[in-house]
């Protein structure tokens, strides 16, 4: 049976999910720490193969599923593969999160889908992109619902901390390895560190 992208929706985004603040914690764990990458691997993969072999751009015609098809390429093909490949979709899911902003279609989405339409933004090495990401980022705090408007306004502090890295280096360092690149001594000491955006306390 071919995926349809209220799968993906519902998988990600289940009902509920701003209850209470506690709630919508809990839900940011789950998307940023691992919490979803044991029933991706079970569940979708074909999925994933099947969005990298443009299988699925219909998606595209619709703001959820544009926005599904963004979560199985950026998010998805993360949780999958621990090499090259967990960056591939990136190019393409810039390019759809681009043309979502451009054409207004996160007008009409809960924040927390707009912030996730908004994300391949953050994983860009492209500064213009790590800018669009936080002014977006900033951009959502008041349409947040009051009870999780604080979760929003500290979650700004992410995409900062994401284009300080691109501010500094011009790219993802703790990618080097796995896209063949040479460190330099400077991204050698910062890899050592590990202090890396994605891995920080959410």
């Amino acid at each position: 049976m071919r995926p349809q992208p209220e799968d993906v929706l519902r998988f990600w985004f289940p009902e509920g999910l701003d209850r209470d603040e506690q709630t919508h914690r809990d839900a940011i764990a789950r998307w940023f720490r691992g919490g979803t990458t044991d029933e991706i691997r079970a569940r979708f993969v074909p999925t994933l193969e099947a969005a990298i072999r443009g299988e699925l751009d219909d998606w595209a015609r619709t703001p959820r599923g544009r926005l599904a098809l963004i979560l199985v390429l950026d998010q998805f093909s993360r949780s999958v593969y621990d090499d090259a490949r967990a960056y591939a979709q990136d190019a393409k899911a810039q390019q759809l999160a681009k043309e979502a902003f451009d054409a207004h279609e996160n007008e009409g989405l809960p924040v927390w889908e707009q912030m996730f339409l908004s994300l391949p933004f953050g994983h860009s090495e492209d500064l213009a992109l790590q800018d669009r990401a936080v002014a977006i980022s900033e951009s959502l705090v008041p349409l947040a619902p009051p009870h999780l408007r604080a979760l929003y306004e500290k979650a700004v502090n992410q995409p900062k901390a994401h284009r300080d890295v691109i501010r500094r280096f011009g790219r993802h360092p703790h990618r080097n390895a796995a896209l063949g690149r040479t460190s330099t001594p400077e991204e050698l000491a910062y890899i050592a560190a590990g202090d890396f955006p994605h891995t920080r306390k959410t």
